[in-house]
């Protein structure tokens, strides 16, 4: 089993930014990434409205939460569930609790594909049977979950395909660009994801076949709060007809003690300048400010957002 390994040097860029008292921090993925694109939108939309905002990148969000909810930087872009299972200590946190996490705005949702070479054979979830695929994530514990929701929706398992360790969404890319996969999971729209499209000559994003009910309680048996999104052609890499894609909420988060007129700036400025966070990073094109306070699962909003929100007069 080939293994790709990812470093960070998170703990360093913290401390730089603390020093930076200024400033407000925004951790988020590693450059490629989704979360990484969401959080350099989120920060240009946060410095247009007047806060003074820079990203810290790290290679996932279980590596920067713990740093969220222990004050060591003010806020954090992530998916919901991940957020849920970290302030609960469920799943891969075992039993570790970050009680100090508070939402501050609910984005668009997450759209996810596995992606392989427009050129190749495969045509559905159902064709990885027996293929080598990204796997391990070591550096990323929400990955396998959701690797194992897709392949659920056409009746597989992880065990059904020749697995390559993979630190990271990064690495798994960049083991599928090397030829050493037959495809990878990441997120649509994604930097990284364009990246492989030109490298390859043209990415196939796997949809789900069979958009069900039951189909979609198989993938919820893993990943709690997903959703079927139908996608229109050409809308993203890989995107080669309307398809139907596994989603799921993403969310900017912070520290219960951050204060509050900061937390303040930050929803507002998520609410009233999507236009810079679109044209920071297109697919923020999906954001609809009137959904910004979102179900926040087992979280809870921060009270500097739940005040915007009462002044926006959203319920």
């Amino acid at each position: 089993m080939r293994h790709y390994i990812a470093s960070a040097t998170f703990a360093t860029a913290l401390l730089a930014t603390a020093a930076s008292a200024q400033n407000v921090g925004i951790a988020t993925s590693n450059p490629g990434s989704l979360f990484h694109n969401i959080g350099t939108a989120v920060a240009n939309a946060a410095n247009a409205e007047g806060l003074n905002t820079t990203i810290q990148p790290a290679t996932s969000p279980n590596q920067y939460i713990p740093f969220v909810n222990s004050g060591g930087i003010e806020f954090g872009v992530s998916n919901l569930q991940e957020v849920d299972y970290a302030i609960s200590g469920a799943e891969w946190w075992n039993g570790v609790q970050n009680p100090n996490l508070r939402i501050v705005a609910t984005l668009q949702p997450l759209i996810e594909a596995i992606f392989v070479r427009a050129d190749s054979d495969i045509m559905s979830v159902a064709d990885l049977k027996g293929q080598r695929m990204t796997d391990g994530y070591t550096a990323q514990n929400t990955i396998l979950p959701q690797l194992s929701a897709i392949y659920a929706t056409a009746g597989l398992t992880r065990d059904d395909v020749e697995q390559v360790s993979v630190a990271s969404v990064v690495a798994g890319a960049d083991a599928f660009m090397a030829g050493d996969v037959a495809g990878f999971i990441f997120a649509n729209g994604a930097g990284k994801v364009r990246e492989a499209d030109a490298s390859v000559g043209g990415l196939r994003a796997l949809g789900i076949d069979d958009p069900s009910d039951a189909n979609l309680a198989a993938a919820r048996e893993f990943w709690p709060t997903a959703s079927f999104v139908k996608v229109a052609a050409g809308a993203a890499p890989g995107v080669l007809e309307d398809t139907t894609y596994i989603a799921f909420p993403q969310v900017v988060f912070t520290n219960a003690d951050v204060p509050d007129e900061v937390v303040y700036q930050m929803a507002k400025a998520i609410y009233e300048q999507a236009a810079v966070m679109t044209e920071t990073f297109a697919p923020m094109a999906a954001f609809n400010p009137a959904d910004i306070m979102g179900d926040p699962g087992n979280a809870e909003y921060h009270p500097g957002a739940l005040k915007f929100f009462a002044e926006a007069g959203l319920k």
